[in-house]
């Protein structure tokens, strides 16, 4: 069988040293927010390029935290793709703020730069953009649409962990960044964990203390915050892992390289990488799902489907956009299928994926 993710022979380098840091945990009893939390955050600052990083118990946290430090009227209005991950949406609904959704590029998969345009109210208050599968969302010209507007760009990096954009690194270009470190993510806990970078010296302050119900002095909460901390069992393991990042992340790099020369076969649409991407997910699109399911299924490969719904899709939310379209969205939702990215995935397993694609 052909692994999707195979974090155990990932970490398999750093078993050892990940193991000692538990016992080490343990034998403190020094379990939330302990010294390698704190050497956690500093390391993964320094890293993305960002002054500061402030840990929190999830991906889902981080976006609705830094949404609700920013303190906003409620309903103002946050700008998002309409294809990635319901935390985005949630996150924002959940800080009493209003998703606007934009459609995707069909080519990038990320969010359309001129769709967003026509979106931008005097409501908008943010732009969440998201880096979808590791690709990078250029940042750079966002910045000039909203160029002396009151606007605050957060953007997701939650499948973007190491990646750049004109050699910066993510985690640093924007206002706010927001990094889920969910197992399966290019940098992964052992449970739930994620992070949050910026270069605002208020806003680190802000979220420090929002993350630990309103306070940084025991019993002094200065306000009402979240209960979403790291515990520094899940730091403990990050720390080595993420010595690991930026290997791993040009493996992935050179494989999506082998799959972009060697997959020839005009069922499969291949989606358009931005140059800084790490490839958290390689996705085709492909009209007959259903058969390449069965392909890979009888030469036993895993694969995945990210996603299958667009947000304007999703049970929960489809009321919220009154059944508007998105037409790159949906068709990408309808169409996608993620083949095996993973690091440790052998030749012989890439030539494999490489050969039934061909034949699909």
């Amino acid at each position: 069988m052909i692994k999707f993710l195979n974090i155990t022979k990932q970490d398999k380098p750093i078993k050892k040293k990940i193991i000692k840091n538990i016992n080490n945990v343990i034998n403190k009893n020094n379990f939330i927010l302990g010294d390698f939390v704190e050497k956690f955050e500093k390391d993964f600052a320094l890293f993305c390029n960002a002054k500061f990083a402030i840990s929190c118990a999830n991906g889902t946290d981080a976006l609705t935290i830094s949404l609700r430090i920013l303190d906003l009227p409620k309903n103002s209005e946050v700008i998002m793709p309409a294809m990635t991950y319901c935390s985005t949406a949630f996150s924002i609904i959940n800080a009493g703020l209003k998703p606007i959704l934009v459609d995707i590029d069909k080519f990038t998969s990320t969010i359309s730069i001129k769709d967003l345009k026509k979106k931008i109210t005097n409501k908008t208050k943010v732009i969440m953009p998201v880096h979808l599968y590791g690709s990078v969302v250029n940042i750079k010209q966002i910045k000039k649409i909203i160029k002396k507007k009151d606007i605050y760009i957060i953007d997701d990096c939650s499948q973007a962990h190491g990646a750049t954009l004109d050699g910066k690194r993510v985690g640093s270009l924007a206002d706010i960044s927001c990094f889920s470190l969910y197992p399966g993510k290019n940098l992964g806990a052992y449970g739930d964990a994620g992070i949050i970078t910026t270069n605002n010296k208020n806003f680190y302050t802000k979220i420090k203390n929002f993350r630990n119900l309103g306070s940084t002095v025991k019993f002094i909460h200065t306000q009402i915050g979240f209960n979403s901390r790291l515990d520094t069992l899940q730091a403990s393991i990050l720390i080595e892992k993420l010595k690991l990042l930026n290997d791993y992340n040009e493996k992935r790099r050179k494989i999506a390289r082998y799959y972009d020369k060697y997959i020839k076969n005009e069922k499969i649409s291949k989606l358009k990488y931005s140059h800084g991407s790490v490839y958290h997910q390689y996705v085709i699109m492909v009209a007959n799902k259903s058969k390449l399911v069965n392909l890979f299924k009888k030469h036993k490969i895993q694969y995945g489907f990210h996603y299958p719904k667009s947000i304007n899709q999703i049970d929960s939310l489809k009321k919220i956009f009154n059944k508007n379209k998105y037409v790159n969205s949906e068709n990408l939702a309808k169409k996608c299928f993620s083949i095996p990215i993973d690091p440790t995935l052998s030749k012989k397993q890439i030539l494999k994926i490489v050969n039934v694609l061909n034949i699909f």
